[in-house]
């Protein structure tokens, strides 16, 4: 029981870390030039391969269930921050009031076509190494975070009540404008339904696991999965979590107007 607590507190705590990584990344990206920012992409890029050698070599022991699950956040960690420094980054066409669903939908898919064409790229790259492999973990845990991610925007598209712009770089300022602040839509149920399904099952196998190292593979991934269901709660419920990463930024990375208005993820 001990080695499954031990394993849901590194994922949270990997989680808040490597959140608050890319944080200070964005923060920094902000007042850096549009060179710099791609040489920044660039710089990073071998954590990604070593994010994809360690998911790819990871073998059936408890060892392994956290080398595939740290190696799956590294591939997907770079591929967030080159979006969010603003290196992956479409055409910004920002949206204005009274415009049709559909202009918003298409201002909103030339703005992130690039980065979905990079996470599905990474996704299917992910997917190909871990054929044929026991160890599995790594690619469950960059599945779980692609649709809690694409759940997540298409929730922001749809409405929700409470909208993250907090820690929104300057550079991607355009994508609020994409955002539907209001009631919740058949989005939130769905994407709700989908993470709990999941959750479901990860914490059924972790129940019935025989051995150490499936017993941490599934509590990583079932901890995972709840992270993504808080991540979505958090759009309706107001709790002031953005208070976990903004001590690691100075002031002038919040945007004054939306303190208290808004979640942190």
């Amino acid at each position: 029981m001990s080695t499954v607590w031990g394993a849901a507190l590194i994922a949270v705590f990997a989680w808040w870390m490597s959140t608050g990584v890319i944080l200070f990344a964005v923060h920094w990206a902000d007042r850096a030039s549009a060179k710099a920012r791609g040489r920044f992409a660039i710089l990073t890029f071998p954590f990604s391969l070593l994010g994809l050698w360690l998911l790819s070599s990871a073998d059936v022991t408890v060892a392994g269930a956290y080398q595939g699950f740290v190696g799956a956040l590294l591939v997907w960690g770079w591929v967030e921050l080159s979006f969010l420094t603003g290196a992956i980054v479409g055409q910004p066409v920002p949206t204005t009031e009274g415009q049709s669903a559909w202009r918003r939908f298409g201002a909103a898919l030339r703005a992130l076509i690039y980065h979905e064409a990079a996470l599905v790229a990474a996704l299917i790259v992910v997917a190909m190494l871990s054929v044929g492999l026991e160890n599995r973990v790594g690619m469950a845990s960059f599945l779980i975070l692609y649709l809690a991610r694409v759940m997540a925007k298409l929730n922001l598209y749809f409405g929700v009540p409470r909208i993250n712009i907090e820690f929104l770089p300057r550079a991607l300022a355009h994508l609020k404008t994409y955002f539907r602040q209001g009631p919740i839509t058949f989005a939130f149920p769905v994407a709700i339904t989908l993470l709990t399904i999941i959750f479901a099952v990860c914490a059924e196998r972790l129940w019935t696991a025989e051995t150490d190292s499936i017993a941490v593979g599934f509590a990583l991934l079932s901890t995972l999965t709840a992270l993504g269901l808080l991540e979505h709660w958090l759009m309706v419920v107001p709790l002031p979590d953005a208070k976990l990463w903004r001590w690691l930024l100075p002031d002038a990375a919040v945007i004054p107007e939306d303190k208290g208005k808004t979640h942190g993820f």
